[in-house]
């Protein structure tokens, strides 16, 4: 398909992604998703660490710096630093917890949450050339004074992620720009910006989260989901 095939070029190209094996983020993630659960600062100044092949990413630092969290799609854990295993939580879910709390109210849940997130917005554009995902090109969306074009996304049940269904906005340069899906129950839209090139591979460094209008406007506040990436390293 020649917009994913555009794509995955302007990242870096599918030859290089599949040289490497392990990447190591400099990260912070914020916004009111996280503040409204009383998690403002859980992922601020972490570390993530992880697999390009495979669904898996450590978090270092979390919780002011105190523990880590380990995301695998079978298996959560809190750690401490030493290694001590804090919490564990085996066959996660995103479904919402059955007793009203926040989504994310518990640390093993925002772990959970982090490392899906995380592990998808890094992968991407390379994730959507995976056999088992079905793209389909759309019609370019206009957004202000830029046509952006776009893919729909339809991602298989083995492949852990926000939404099952995604829509994917490219601009120009062929540079993932924006992401829409459905989010606990809220249509979002995700704008990434700030791309920079990290061992071959080219990342949004900026990203956020803020809420969708039916007609596919974005509502500006409050910010859902803050995400900056202070550097990055694929090996």
């Amino acid at each position: 398909m020649a917009l994913l095939d555009d794509a995955i070029d302007a990242c870096g190209g599918l030859a290089r992604w599949n040289s490497l094996n392990r990447f190591t983020l400099h990260l912070s993630v914020g916004g009111t998703l996280f503040s409204d659960a009383g998690h403002a600062r859980e992922f601020k100044d972490v570390t993530a660490e992880g697999s390009t092949r495979t669904q898996s990413v450590r978090f270092t630092g979390i919780t002011g710096g105190e523990q880590s969290g380990s995301f695998q799609p079978d298996a959560i854990t809190i750690e401490s630093l030493d290694g001590q295993v804090l919490q564990t939580w085996s066959n996660p879910t995103l479904a919402f917890p059955t007793n009203g709390a926040h989504a994310l109210a518990d640390e093993l849940h925002l772990v959970f949450f982090c490392g899906v997130a995380i592990w998808n917005y890094l992968t991407t554009p390379f994730l959507l050339a995976h056999p088992d995902v079905v793209v389909e090109e759309l019609p370019p969306w206009q957004e202000h004074t830029e046509p952006w074009r776009r893919l729909r996304a339809q991602f298989p049940p083995s492949l852990i992620s926000l939404a099952s269904e995604q829509i994917f906005y490219f601009d120009e340069n062929a540079l993932q720009r924006r992401t829409d899906h459905d989010l606990l129950g809220t249509k979002v839209a995700h704008y990434s910006w700030a791309h920079e090139n990290f061992s071959g591979i080219v990342v949004p460094t900026l990203r956020r989260s803020q809420t969708l209008r039916p007609d596919g406007t974005v509502i500006a506040k409050p910010v859902l989901i803050d995400v900056e990436i202070f550097d990055a390293v694929f090996e």
